[in-house]
């Protein structure tokens, strides 16, 4: 019995010095983790607006965006962010916009955690560049390889992806939705 008690003070003292220390590690990555997801952000913000040079962000609590500048300081659309559930977990997407939130110019995948070589094929520029100049209205749609010939506001599904592919979709249609709302209450700041 006293074996079995000073096996359990072992363990709880391993495991309370264990999680002081994972939580002193985490307290102290926290600002480092932030800080670069802000880099990344804008980074993404000028890879889907190759023609922007300033942004500033839109004032909303329930939506991620940024309406995005050029030179000239002209407003020239936005840049959304929108995340939503893929086939493993959640995807985070950033879309470049027209003004009229008519056209994507460009998406960026900013997290995923797909399956490698199938699911996070969606990093890839045979699946992005299908978003370049696509149509957003009424939504975007897909459709499988080979079944035909696309719309101009359809892209094709990667096969043996069409899950996370399916998931970009729909993620993007949620995020313009909730921009188009935005813009229709008197959003654009």
């Amino acid at each position: 019995m006293k074996m079995v008690l000073n096996m359990l003070a072992t363990l709880t003292v391993i495991g309370l010095v264990s999680g002081g220390l994972l939580s002193y590690v985490s307290g102290w990555a926290s600002p480092f983790i932030a800080e670069n997801k802000l880099k990344a952000t804008e980074e993404a913000i000028y890879l889907v607006q190759p023609e922007g040079k300033s942004y500033e962000q839109v004032q909303d609590p329930n939506l991620e965006a940024y309406k995005v500048f050029n030179e000239n300081k002209e407003f020239i659309g936005y840049s959304l962010v929108y995340k939503g559930n893929g086939f493993q977990d959640k995807i985070r997407i950033m879309a470049g916009l027209t003004d009229d939130i008519g056209k994507i110019t460009a998406i960026e995948i900013l997290e995923q955690i797909e399956t490698p070589g199938l699911g996070t094929k969606i990093l890839e520029p045979p699946f992005k560049d299908q978003f370049h100049n696509l149509i957003t209205t009424p939504n975007i749609g897909w459709i499988k390889e080979g079944s035909g010939e696309k719309k101009e506001n359809e892209i094709v599904a990667i096969t043996g992806a069409t899950i996370s592919s399916k998931a970009v979709v729909v993620i993007l249609n949620e995020g313009l939705t909730k921009l188009r709302e935005l813009e229709k209450k008197g959003g654009k700041q």
